[in-house]
């Protein structure tokens, strides 16, 4: 695995480095004495997968509050995502900044999302699966979300025609 920091400190793209033969390819996608070498949180308890049948489908922002805070490993396993993390980190330089990384199933990048920041993402493709590891598992009163939209964060998503939202994304609140 190559680990290339992002702008917004802690936040890790992993490119996948394939072994190829004959057959296809070979890559390592978990290694937890890679991950502590390079300073990432190496716990992670729980495993899960999104199906979205439709492009444009908007997932987030999500994240959990202490003591259950999370950490993420996002890979789009089929179909293309644009993946978004904030940085909610109340000590941090780039507090409510955020960055968008596009996952797809042929470029083998995985997004780190260390604890302390928020996460969704944009399915660009029809029958897109998302895949991602956490550290911490599901507290359903530890959840929390910021909205998609906020004005004061200004998230750039991109430009689809029809975005599909739960209602619960819809409802989260604006960062005050």
């Amino acid at each position: 695995m190559i680990f290339k920091e992002a702008t917004l400190k802690g936040a890790v793209l992993i490119e996948l480095e394939r072994i190829r033969d004959s057959r296809g390819f070979f890559t390592r996608t978990w290694c937890a004495k890679e991950f502590e070498a390079h300073g990432l949180k190496g716990n992670l308890v729980q495993s899960n997968l999104s199906f979205n049948v439709r492009k444009g489908t908007l997932r987030g922002m999500h994240y959990q509050v202490a003591p259950y805070q999370e950490c993420k490993l996002v890979r789009c396993a089929k179909g293309a995502i644009y993946d978004v993390i904030i940085d909610l980190r109340a000590d941090s330089l780039t507090r409510n900044q955020w960055i968008g990384v596009e996952l797809t199933e042929t470029n083998y990048k995985m997004l780190y999302v260390p604890e302390g920041f928020a996460h969704g993402y944009q399915t660009l493709e029809d029958n897109t699966e998302v895949v991602y590891q956490v550290s911490q598992f599901y507290i359903q009163n530890a959840e929390r979300g910021i909205r998609w939209d906020d004005p004061s964060i200004n998230v750039k998503w991109r430009d689809i025609e029809e975005r599909i939202i739960s209602e619960k994304d819809q409802a989260w609140p604006l960062i005050l």
